[in-house]
């Protein structure tokens, strides 16, 4: 099953992004599959990435992601700020990172836009 725009589906594939759309109960959730890892930053190089879609999607905001398998920080071997929660999807307990969104443009932003934001939280997890 599709629910994903076209639009993000077509960025995913262009950025050569393997990924698969899953519904869990009334969760829409995108996984993108073996995501890599900012370098020597976590205890390990690559993990699947859970971003949930919420009802209304793509003009409200997709809020925090999740990683799997939990990853913690080389540094201190401690999970991440506000990433050591779990959170249950499709029979498996991800690790919630918990980051907001406030900056949503509706009609304007949409996959990508949640992709740089998980992109920088990983740069920059303390």
């Amino acid at each position: 099953m599709s629910f994903l725009p076209s639009n993000d589906r077509q960025y995913l594939e262009n950025r050569g992004l393997p990924f698969e759309e899953v519904v869990d109960a009334s969760q829409k959730g995108v996984i993108l599959r073996e995501f890599q890892l900012p370098p020597g930053r976590f205890d390990t190089e690559q993990a699947d990435i859970l971003i949930l879609l919420p009802s209304g999607y793509p003009d409200a905001p997709p809020d925090m992601f999740y990683l799997l398998p939990w990853v913690k920080l080389v540094q201190g071997a401690k999970y991440p700020k506000a990433a050591d929660q779990a959170h249950q999807f499709n029979s498996q307990k991800w690790q919630r990172w918990s980051r907001h969104n406030n900056e949503w443009r509706p009609g304007t932003d949409g996959i990508w836009t949640m992709l740089k934001r998980i992109e920088n939280a990983l740069e920059v997890a303390a």
